[in-house]
């Protein structure tokens, strides 16, 4: 009798058969918990039974085929059972029956019998051949195969239950498997952490990419690569970082390194470098000036070149040679060189190029880049190195990716991200929306979770972050040595002179104000009838010409700029404050006796001839600004604003010089009283040398490293300092700045040492620069560097404890920059120590002050927006005072890394990376427990905000379920860009409200992660006591069968909407009647119940 699993089941047969029967003998290759489930009432009743499987493999995943005995819990077509949810108490009470009636034995060579089931009726056998026991072999559900099923009565049973008995009993054919089969079984019906089901959510989203960095699959170690003396310098955690350099070159033509500061950019750099040049490719190093030797002295024989064994033979330029068309930079004649010649182009501080300025006439240093080296000549691929490349807007990253893309917009349509300005775009929209909430709310979690997942993925494909906390957790610090400790920040706060004969800053602030800075500004005063022709010379068409920033609009940003640069002079020390005001006096005096002279021996014979130019004086010769800045590159007027002195209102000009020049007159004679003598904040930071002497926090290390923002400030210190410390302490100091090198170190010989900057700091930081193979005759040190930001970058001076900001920097990031220069991997240093120079008032006053004097606080917006209107007040500027207040108020308390600075948004914090490392971490020990682990597992967390893992989110936290579901179907229609598909992670509320679609993915796996931290086993017995009493031992888990159709409405309605949007859009309509999913469409591939 054949048997078609339609008209006639397998299942009742059975029933009615098993209902009159004592024993039972199996022989299959799959089994289903839900077969028994069907027939649990007819098989409690049988006095025995026997299973013998022909093909076990554990459970693997139930749609790989390579595994044909499949799961316990079935295969592709009773998902509508997996998805009632209850598989726990349905395979406890299959284990209980295994227990007491079971032998359970193992064919040992796969696929070697058949299919058979023997049910003993009495004295009479029925036999059911060619029946798996699962469900489409019971007829519970459809089949995948053409199995023919056929009944076969007595006599010929016993034929089948003759040869069942010798299968069951053939020696070294067969092996007892009861017990490892319970194991297994106890997969499904065991208790399980939220950490266990985090990381088989991660194994799930992330399996198929988890192959990408092995080392194999990206060098070719025949090239001797790993040979070089780089790459053994290399870490655990930097090597790493080369090999996924390497593939995303080879795969995408670029990759933005963007570790935080202190981890070794420049190293990893260098490893790529030279992988590439084993290939015999040509490359370029682009770097700002100041960091020009760090680069330079690889590829030269040199004494202090650790790395002359691997014949580095790169060139490099400045940033700023992307300026010229002529003369040398080095070696190299710019007017000679073939530009697109290059293979590899290594941009170090790429952030330097966030902006693309359009310039009057010609190309722009971005421009020439873009054009002449990477898109001229050979394909280009480009590194870039920037532990900032996203500074305050997530739009930062467009100019960077435009190198990589060669401009091109659509350069990944393949990989989901069809306009990568749009993509951009999108996000800073989220970004400005965000930025304008009050500050309590304004937090990078928030952000995080309204950014668009293309905005991710763009950051996935090219960036490789890793911050401090990611190498401490996942490489730890047995190979690579520790991080020093920070101690809690020194806070000092001084008054400008000991004898209180300077007015207070608040006063001198107010002067500032009052100055109109009118010979920074000529086309102010330029006569309206003469003021159109002067727009069309200077002003400049933005945005592709739909808008125009106006030369006034610059000078105006431009005289801000200054003010809130007086500030911070005065700030620094009264020296660089007093050297400016008298510069700028000479200036006001120097037009006002051209006005004069103007006047008197010209105007009378003017004609319309030209006869006398106004030139605006250049503003570096006022103001020593880290002139390489592109940031202020717009603003650098002077020889190139060019006024006829007929075309100006004198009248109007000449009053306001006049009121300058009394204001600055005041300025000046007040700034010059104070000598260095009564200089109060000289002198405390003078005491705090002395007590770093005297009390070192690291054994007798008595290094100091003072940092500020002037090179003046840096020389006035110097000059005092330098001699004071060398004959009170015996100690040699040393400034560097962007212009000057200087020191009291002598040589063996006794002469005063004259060097570079880069021998300069070797003799400061001797361990770490190894000293000893340059200058090993010297063995005096210098203890004490006074310098600018010039060395803010790209330095390791770890052997220094101890690093002093005399000024605060207005752009916090700096003061982070700067002390990574002692907070670094491998210190020899225990502890650290950062100490601020503060004005001596509050920080709201300072705060206040700093905005009064600015008109707006975040001066990198203005310099560059470039656009109209740029000094306007906006309605937010108090939330932006409350954000400045916040990050200031950290700094002064504790020592920050460059991704926790109070609200600000690391690249670190928007790419999925952190949670690949911790699969791949989890999958060094336990990759078979993950292969071999079913779907559908969960585990109960209880909210409770006195659990430390929880108490920053229980607030946040509703009770219900966080869902992790495959798309079986493939129809589920979402955005290209989505990077999980086909999974879909949804967390859905008690009340049947979404809580987070699958849109926020990365916050879901954020409270996963969260989750995973719960070890405390009271707190998780007592979560699991609850979910239990509430579903009866999960066996009434109708609520959650509800949550979980919730869910996949909200991902279907999602798929309609964008099946929908394709109606409209070209490329015809991808909306049909299968698009739409029902539940069992989606496979159930973890939860976790909050409760």
């Amino acid at each position: 009798m054949l048997i078609d699993n339609t008209t006639s089941k397998v299942k009742d047969l059975l029933s009615d058969t098993l209902s009159s029967s004592d024993k039972l003998s199996v022989m299959t290759g799959l089994f289903s918990i839900y077969a028994f489930d069907d027939l649990k009432d007819e098989l409690n009743k049988l006095k025995s039974a026997r299973l013998l499987f022909s093909q076990f493999k554990g459970f693997g995943n139930i749609d790989n085929a390579s595994t044909p005995f499949g799961s316990l819990l079935g295969g592709e077509y009773e998902t509508k059972f997996r998805n009632q949810l209850n598989q726990k108490s349905i395979a406890k009470e299959f284990a209980q029956w295994l227990d007491q009636k079971a032998k359970i034995k193992l064919v040992s060579q796969p696929g070697a019998v058949g299919k058979h089931i023997i049910a003993n009726e009495g004295t009479e056998l029925t036999a059911i051949d060619g029946a798996q026991f699962n469900g489409s072999g019971m007829g519970l559900v459809e089949s995948t195969g053409f199995d023919m099923i056929t009944k076969i009565p007595a006599p010929q049973s016993e034929d089948l239950l003759s040869y069942f008995n010798m299968v069951w009993n053939a020696k070294g054919q067969v092996v007892n498997a009861k017990d490892e089969f319970l194991n297994q079984l106890n997969q499904l019906t065991q208790d399980k952490s939220p950490n266990f089901i985090y990381f088989i959510t991660l194994y799930n989203l992330f399996k198929d990419f988890i192959g990408e960095l092995q080392e194999e699959n990206i060098i070719n170690t025949r090239t001797g690569f790993k040979d070089k003396v780089i790459w053994n310098k290399l870490y655990k955690f930097q090597r790493d970082g080369v090999l996924g350099a390497i593939d995303k070159l080879n795969k995408y033509n670029g990759c933005i390194i963007a570790d935080s500061v202190g981890l070794g950019k420049t190293f990893e750099a260098l490893a790529v470098i030279k992988y590439f040049e084993l290939r015999n490719d040509k490359v370029l190093v682009l770097c700002p000036k100041k960091l020009r030797d760090n680069w330079l002295v690889y590829t030269q024989n040199d004494k202090r070149n650790l790395l002359a064994d691997d014949r580095f033979n790169y060139d490099v330029l400045n940033h700023t040679d992307m300026s010229r068309h002529k003369g040398y930079s080095g070696t190299i004649n710019l007017e000679t060189l073939n530009w697109g010649n290059y293979d590899l182009v290594v941009i170090d501080e790429s952030h330097n190029f966030r902006n693309n300025n359009p310039k009057k006439e010609g190309k722009n240093r971005y421009q020439r880049l873009l054009d002449d080296i990477i898109k001229g000549g050979a394909k280009t691929k480009v590194l870039m190195l920037s532990a900032t490349p996203v500074n305050n807007r997530l739009n930062d990253m467009k100019n960077q990716v435009a190198f990589i893309t060669e401009a091109n917009d659509s350069a990944l349509n393949e990989y989901g991200i069809n306009s990568i300005e749009a993509t951009l775009r999108k996000a800073q929209t989220h970004f400005n929306v965000w930025a304008k909430q009050p500050p309590e709310e304004r937090t990078a979690q928030d952000l995080l979770d309204t950014i668009n997942f293309d905005y991710f993925k763009l950051l996935d494909i090219y960036t490789i972050a890793r911050s401090r906390k990611h190498i401490e957790k996942y490489y730890g610090t047995a190979d690579i040595g520790k991080f020093p400790t920070r101690l809690l920040p020194k806070n000092v706060k001084s008054d400008i002179d000991l004898n209180g004969e300077f007015p207070p800053l608040k006063e001198v602030n107010d002067t500032i104000r009052r100055l109109s800075l009118a010979c920074y500004s000529p086309m102010k005063y330029v006569r309206v009838e003469k003021q159109a022709e002067y727009a069309r010379r200077y002003d400049q068409k933005v945005k592709g010409g739909s808008s125009t920033f106006k030369q006034v609009d610059r000078e105006e940003s431009l005289i801000h700029l200054m003010r809130i640069n007086l500030l911070k002079r005065m700030e620094s020390s009264i020296h660089a404050f007093h050297l400016t005001s008298g510069k700028l006096l000479g200036q006001v005096t120097s037009i006002l006796s051209q006005i004069e002279h103007f006047n008197e021996n010209l105007a009378p014979k003017i004609t319309s001839e030209l006869t006398e130019e106004f030139v605006a004086p250049p503003i570096e010769e006022i103001y020593d600004f880290e002139l390489e800045n592109p940031e202020l590159a717009p603003y650098m007027v002077g020889k190139k604003t060019k006024v006829r002195i007929q075309d100006m209102d004198l009248i109007r000009y000449a009053q306001d010089l006049d009121a300058d020049k009394a204001f600055l007159e005041m300025i000046v004679d007040e700034a010059h009283r104070i000598t260095a003598t009564k200089d109060a904040k000289l002198k405390a930071l003078k005491d705090t040398i002395v007590e770093k002497v005297n009390s070192p926090i690291n054994g007798q290390n008595r290094k100091v490293i003072i940092f500020t923002a002037f090179a003046d400030t840096a020389e006035y210190l110097y000059k005092d300092i330098a001699n004071w410390a060398d004959n009170e302490f015996s100690i040699k100091s040393a400034i560097i700045t962007g212009q000057k090198t200087d020191t009291t170190l002598k040589d063996p010989q006794g002469k005063r040492v004259t060097a570079d900057l880069n021998s300069m700091l070797t003799h400061f930081s001797p361990r770490s620069k190894e000293r000893d193979k340059v200058f090993p005759e010297f063995q005096q040190e210098i203890d004490i560097l006074i310098a600018t930001d010039c060395i803010s970058e790209g330095q390791n001076l770890q052997d220094c404890d101890f690093l002093v900001n005399y000024d605060i920097h207005w752009n916090p990031v700096r003061i982070i920059q700067r002390f990574g220069r002692i907070d670094r991997l491998g210190s020899i240093n225990d502890k650290i120590q950062l100490v601020n120079f503060w004005p001596n008032m509050e920080l709201d006053e300072y705060i206040n002050l700093e905005a009064r004097v600015s008109g707006r606080m975040v001066l990198l917006d203005i310099s560059a927006t470039g656009e109209e209107n740029v000094i306007d007040q906006t309605a937010s500027e108090m939330n932006d005072l409350d954000y400045r207040r916040k990050q200031l108020e950290q700094l002064q308390n504790q020592v920050v890394d460059l991704e926790e600075i109070s609200g600000g948004v690391s690249i670190t914090d928007l790419t999925l990376n952190d949670f690949r490392m911790d699969l791949s971490d989890f999958m060094k020990n336990h990759l078979d427990l993950l292969e071999q682990s079913p779907t559908g597992l969960y585990a109960p967390i209880k909210i409770d905000s006195t659990q430390n893992e929880l108490k920053d989110i229980a607030d946040d936290l509703i009770p219900g379920v966080v869902f992790c579901l495959k798309d079986k179907t493939g129809n589920v229609q979402v955005d290209d860009s989505y990077a999980l598909s086909p999974y879909y992670l949804v967390y859905v509320s008690d009340e049947e409200q979404v809580v987070y679609s699958f849109t926020q993915a990365k916050h879901m796996l954020d409270l996963l992660k969260k989750f995973s931290a719960l070890k405390n086993e009271n707190s998780l017995d007592e979560a699991n006591n609850l979910f239990n009493q509430n579903t009866e031992n999960n066996k009434d888990m109708a609520h959650y069968q509800t949550l979980l159709k919730v869910a996949v409405e909200d991902i279907a309605g999602k798929s309609q909407e964008k099946g929908a949007a394709s109606l409209f859009s070209r490329g015809g309509t991808t909306l049909t009647s299968s698009s739409t999913q029902q539940v069992n469409d989606f496979e159930v591939v973890s939860y976790v119940v909050v409760l």
